[in-house]
């Protein structure tokens, strides 16, 4: 399936930025489940400083702004090839080994809820158990927006019963590595069915599979990716991952937007007509 993509942001200002830096990963990488032949990122009020790749292999850049500046705009765009591949998300990529993936982080740690989650799902194969952990996580925690903050950690939204897209793969992320699984947060976009515009982009799991690699689980929607889902960034939780992030030195109020269009695309035909 060909999705077109459209992500723009735009971060508003009460006085002009005596100088802001933030850092984007808004690239979605070619690979085991996607190719992408065609992307591109514009700005305005703002000028890309570096580029290089993180540790998890996210394109990663550093933009700047400073002087009269009172808007700064980031638009992503482009096509990308998907294709179903039953959840199978590819073999390790990228610097960071599988060892650290099983270390908790700050909004990944194991509290009793977690432990109590992990503890519940014994029996069967590897495919069984983390297919059963996620069908749990969406009986216990409620798709709630605005229940939660993007520091909300995975055992505060397990206790309260409520979160997003982020919550559930927070979720998933800890108890798989108390059960012996490497895993992942993956930040990206999913092709809704019934409308195009979205105001968010998704997040969901994936654990590291002996004999099979990176597969993938969305608690949200209880599957595994298929061709609907576009894999943009990944890392140990949402803080490696996330689409944008930055500082603002000075005290100007800030307004922020989000417009976010996903749809399938079909590009024109070449060649001769029918007759």
């Amino acid at each position: 399936m060909r999705l077109k993509i459209t992500h723009r942001t735009d971060y508003g200002y009460s006085s002009p930025v005596a100088y802001a830096l933030q850092r984007i990963r808004l690239t979605p990488p070619s690979g085991y489940c996607q190719d992408v032949p065609a992307w591109s990122i514009t700005l305005e009020g703002a000028a890309e400083e570096v580029r290089y790749r993180d540790l998890f292999g996210n394109e990663t850049r550093l933009l700047s702004a400073s002087g009269d500046a009172h808007t700064i705009s980031v638009t992503a765009s482009g096509e990308v090839d998907t294709r179903d591949t039953n959840g199978l998300a590819g073999p390790h990529t990228g610097f960071a080994p599988l060892w650290l993936l099983q270390a908790p982080t700050d909004l990944t740690a194991p509290g009793d809820a977690v432990k109590d989650l992990a503890g519940s799902v014994s029996g069967g194969n590897d495919l069984e158990r983390l297919h059963r952990l996620m069908g749990v996580i969406g009986e216990r925690v409620a798709y709630t927006v605005g229940s939660t903050t993007a520091m909300t950690t995975a055992e505060q939204a397990l206790v309260q019963r409520q979160g997003v897209c982020q919550d559930h793969a927070h979720i998933f992320a800890a108890a798989a590595r108390l059960m012996g699984y490497p895993a992942c947060y993956v930040s990206g976009y999913l092709k809704l069915d019934d409308r195009a515009d979205q105001v968010a982009t998704h997040a969901w799991a994936e654990a590291y599979v002996d004999g099979l690699g990176w597969v993938s689980f969305d608690p949200s929607n209880g599957i595994s990716t298929d061709e609907r889902y576009v894999r943009v960034a990944w890392g140990r939780d949402y803080r490696d991952a996330m689409p944008i992030s930055g500082i603002t030195f000075g005290q100007p109020d800030e307004r922020l937007e989000v417009n976010i269009t996903v749809e399938q695309y079909s590009p024109p035909q070449t060649g001769g007509q029918n007759q």
